[in-house]
């Protein structure tokens, strides 16, 4: 029977709500358990909301001081020591995951599945290739731990339990490298809602033409209470921070709604928007890849039509 282990994906003492959403994954798998590790320095606040997540067996706790910030080299011999007499071991495909989890398949022996977006059996998983453009089926050998990142745009978040589940103290006897170390971390900071789990995306390419146009994006996201993303072009531009990047070597998102703004609507862009509910396209060119995807489109100047969505909206 399986034993699945989720990785806690958080920072500054919160949980990220993409472990809820690989938690979705791993019950898809009707696993006898789904256990959650938290590592950290402070384990205790992030512990008891992993614990209040419908699904969960039960948290266990790595506390050291070298877990204070997420560094792969450090939480990696911890988590494949952790995943003793586990089956399986899951964290989302965030840039966390995706930094942590080839570290802990290499630990364990085990080739790691990437982005699932479903399950078909036990070893049995789907995943996007060729950017989205094709799914193929992969099937995980059985003699060893099926190591896997969780597309978190194809899983719904796991909802709220009635109950906790209990919480452990786990003590691992296991060295850490001293070759990696935390020097600092630089972010944005905003006050508009997280791009990968908000419900609503404003994102502009680089038909916005430059870092000061942009804030008409900005002042129109505000307007409907969305989330700013941004294509490569207008990252690579220097419109706006890396960390504002949608698409394939960006961020996967879900939204309800998306709104593409001045974005042509390249293959590598589509893929990360491809589970978005509703597509809007604004772009003065009516021959853009983004209508061939987009529910609604509207070909025209942005700085026109924003201005009157706008007003219309009241």
């Amino acid at each position: 029977m399986s034993k699945i282990l989720v990785i806690a994906e958080h920072l500054d003492g919160k949980l990220n709500s993409a472990t809820a959403r690989a938690i979705s994954a791993a019950a898809a798998v009707k696993p006898e358990s789904i256990d959650v590790v938290v590592l950290s320095d402070a384990p205790d606040a992030i512990a008891a909301e992993a614990a209040k997540i419908e699904g969960v067996s039960k948290v266990v706790t790595v506390a050291r001081a070298e877990n204070k910030h997420a560094l792969a080299a450090v939480l990696a011999p911890q988590i494949a020591k952790a995943a003793a007499g586990y089956s399986h071991v899951f964290a989302p495909s965030t840039t966390f995951g995706k930094d942590v989890m080839p570290r802990v398949a290499g630990l364990l022996g085990a080739a790691q599945v990437s982005d699932v977006m479903t399950v078909q059996g036990s070893h049995v998983f789907t995943r996007p290739i060729y950017a989205g453009n094709a799914i193929v089926t992969v099937e995980a050998p059985s003699d060893h731990p099926v190591v896997a990142t969780i597309r978190t745009a194809s899983w719904p978040a796991a909802g709220t339990s009635s109950s906790a589940a209990p919480i452990e103290v786990l003590s691992l006897d296991v060295k850490l490298p001293s070759h990696t170390r935390f020097v600092e971390l630089k972010q944005g900071k905003s006050d508009r809602p997280d791009l990968q789990s908000a419900a609503k995306v404003v994102s502009g390419g680089r038909g916005v033409g430059s870092k000061e146009n942009f804030d008409i994006i900005y002042k129109f996201a505000d307007k409907i209470g969305a989330a700013v993303g941004a294509s490569r072009a207008a990252v690579d531009a220097g419109y706006v921070p890396n960390e504002m990047q949608v698409g394939q070597t960006g961020k996967i998102i879900a939204p309800e709604l998306y709104m593409a703004i001045g974005i042509s609507g390249a293959i590598q862009h589509l893929t990360g928007i491809k589970d978005a509910g509703t597509i809007v396209a604004i772009n003065k060119d009516g021959e853009a890849p983004i209508f061939e995807v987009a529910d609604i489109g509207l070909v025209g100047d942005l700085f026109k039509l924003l201005p009157e969505l706008e007003a219309a909206i009241g």
